[in-house]
């Protein structure tokens, strides 16, 4: 099965000194990756590298088989709305727009029709336990109901790749480890999965980690099984609630 993400000898250069220095590997399709590292490993420019955000000095990156060095700058956009989700760590979410709004936003922009949007918005909702938050301003929600908002926001154009960048940063301790057992259960259904974090706990939620030190890899491991979190069980228990 060709891989989802491919990345060949990556270099990033902003001057003379190099944010990635030869980074290869691969993510295949259903995995969950963490990407970790302290300020300045690295992370963040390979984010916006595997993004299509930024150009790289030297190497390849593909993201389900295409060659980003191929597209322009249009083009990358129009690919980044058909392909990728991003989860970021402060939320992101429009204040004049209601929860659903914000959710339908990215399939709105991608042209996709007002039915299908509404009910793609308001199945996710109701599986992350939003669907009484529909009508809902991001003002009146916690930020772990902020979060939710966000990560329904990120699978609503049923992206190839979700991508996100420390998405536990702005969240107090509980509600940082619920969101990331939702994160966990998202990939349990099949969804590849990259997570940046500067947090090793963080990292540990995932089954491989690839460690970044001055934009080199050092270690690329790969974990146990991880077993049904809390929150995968109340999800499957909302989902079976729901399917008649």
């Amino acid at each position: 099965m060709a891989p989802t993400v491919e990345v060949v000898k990556l270099r990033k250069l902003y001057g003379s000194a190099a944010a990635l220095d030869g980074v290869t590997f691969t993510i295949s399709p259903g995995e969950l990756v963490a990407v970790e590292g302290p300020s300045a490993s690295g992370k963040s420019t390979l984010l916006n590298l595997i993004a299509g955000l930024d150009e790289p000095t030297e190497g390849t990156v593909r993201v389900d088989g295409v060659d980003l060095a191929t597209l322009n700058e249009t083009k990358r956009a129009h690919w980044r709305r058909e392909s990728l989700g991003f989860i970021f760590q402060f939320f992101h979410l429009l204040d004049k727009l209601t929860v659903l709004q914000n959710v339908m936003v990215p399939a709105e922009l991608a042209g996709r029709g007002a039915k299908e949007t509404d009910e793609r918005a308001r199945g996710l909702l109701t599986q992350l336990g939003l669907a009484n938050r529909a009508d809902a301003y991001p003002a009146n929600l916690s930020g772990g109901e902020q979060q939710r908002v966000a990560i329904a926001r990120a699978l609503v154009n049923r992206p190839r790749l979700l991508l996100a960048d420390e998405p536990t940063g702005a969240l107090d301790t509980r509600t940082a480890q619920q969101v990331l057992e939702l994160l966990v259960e998202l990939n349990q259904e099949g969804q590849t999965l990259m997570i940046v974090t500067h947090d090793s706990e963080v990292a540990a939620q995932a089954r491989r980690v690839i460690s970044l030190r001055d934009g080199k890899i050092i270690d690329d491991s790969v974990l146990g099984p991880r077993p049904p979190t809390e929150a995968s069980k109340l999800l499957q228990l909302r989902h079976d609630e729901t399917v008649p």
